[in-house]
């Protein structure tokens, strides 16, 4: 049996937001939030879908700069929004990042720090302060004004002004989507840090799937302002619904372990619970986990272990399901190769000669994979 969930350390979201339009007729909402989840207060929670379902309006909704129409909000069992009231955004433990750093442009990076250390609920001493802005590279940087930095530096000095509150829960919005790809991947490091070495939850809102598969422990796809799917990344990631809502990129993602270096091929082996996959070398060390991709387009399906084939990577799998894409011309399998799922997307001629059915044992062939982190 199944442990019942502690509702001490969840994070209990059943509420609806209606957003009036003054255009139209009084009282009709031009949209409405409906969430009715119970999210983990440890590691990242990525909130995806396209622009317009909800995902920043229920991060306002957390943070109380959303008024809830109706429901209950509950962090670790204390009620931040119930019949009985609502806390103000001041008096809610959250820091939160937006997509624009939003500094103050007359002070310099340490006056933005220290009007943020003046908000949490016991000052933070100067050895704490340092401490943060060192674990985000920025303490070169205190002297200079917003204007003189990147936009990657003026994202960090925004996360580190966000922790300085001491919050009991990070909210980002989109915190990547206006820095270009070169200041993306300056700052995706820290982000990565922040969620193996801080013991702090983190509701993360993005339209950028990659960002997903990189960051998330739980993901919440929504669409419409509905959730049409939540939980653990790798499962909800292969769920033979969900591809429908993320088209090219559906796939699945696989953590393992780096275990061989082959220095003549410029490959790197990675272990993991249904095998191994041979992968471009990327500079990642012996021993280091690391995140993979598989896209259901690189994965195709044989009946045999095709020996004369230029793939490298091929593992036995089972059949657990197949389900009709959007393409009428397509069709989507998931597989359990080991512990691992992943799914492969194939035409319905394919299948019809593959005689596939639920539980058929056969070989995956994987054309691609990208290492994440």
């Amino acid at each position: 049996m199944s442990k019942a969930p502690d509702h001490n350390q969840l994070i209990e979201a059943k509420f609806s937001v209606k957003l009036s339009d003054p255009l139209r007729s009084a009282g009709a909402p031009r949209f409405e939030l409906v969430i009715d989840e119970q999210l983990a207060t440890r590691g990242v929670t990525a909130v995806f879908g396209p622009s317009g379902c909800g995902k920043t309006t229920l991060l306002r909704a957390l943070a109380g700069l959303q008024p809830i129409h109706s429901g209950v909000l509950r962090v670790n069992g204390v009620a931040w929004h119930d019949q009985a009231g609502s806390l103000q955004a001041h008096q809610r433990p959250v820091g939160f990042v937006f997509q624009e750093a939003s500094l103050f442009e007359h002070l310099s990076v340490a006056g933005n720090l220290e009007f943020a250390s003046k908000r949490a609920p016991e000052r933070l001493g100067p050895e704490q302060i340092e401490e943060i802005t060192e674990f985000l590279e920025i303490d070169q940087l205190l002297p200079q004004k917003p204007a003189q930095l990147s936009g990657g530096e003026r994202q960090r000095v925004a996360i580190a002004r966000a922790l300085l509150v001491s919050p009991e829960l990070l909210l980002m919005d989109e915190p990547l989507a206006a820095l270009d790809q070169t200041r993306k991947r300056e700052i995706l490091p820290f982000l990565d840090r922040l969620k193996s070495e801080l013991d702090l939850p983190i509701v993360y809102v993005t339209h950028a799937l990659d960002e997903v598969t990189r960051l998330a422990d739980d993901l919440l796809i929504m669409e419409k302002g509905r959730v049409g799917a939540s939980g653990p990344v790798d499962e909800v990631l292969t769920r033979l619904d969900v591809p429908r809502m993320l088209g090219e990129e559906a796939g699945a993602v696989v953590e393992g372990t780096v275990t061989e270096r082959d220095s003549q091929w410029q490959l790197l082996r990675v272990d993991f619970n249904g095998g191994h996959l041979w992968l471009r070398d990327s500079g990642e060390a012996i021993g280091q986990c690391t995140r993979i991709r598989i896209l259901a387009r690189d994965v195709s399906l044989s009946l045999a272990d095709e020996q004369a084939s230029s793939i490298l990577n091929r593992l036995p799998a089972t059949v657990i399901g197949m389900a009709d894409d959007t393409d009428r011309a397509m069709l989507l399998i998931r597989l359990a190769v080991g512990d691992a799922m992943l799914l492969a997307r194939i035409s319905k001629k394919s299948a019809f000669q593959l005689r596939l059915c639920q539980n058929q044992q056969l070989w995956v062939q994987i054309k691609s994979v990208a290492v994440l982190h």
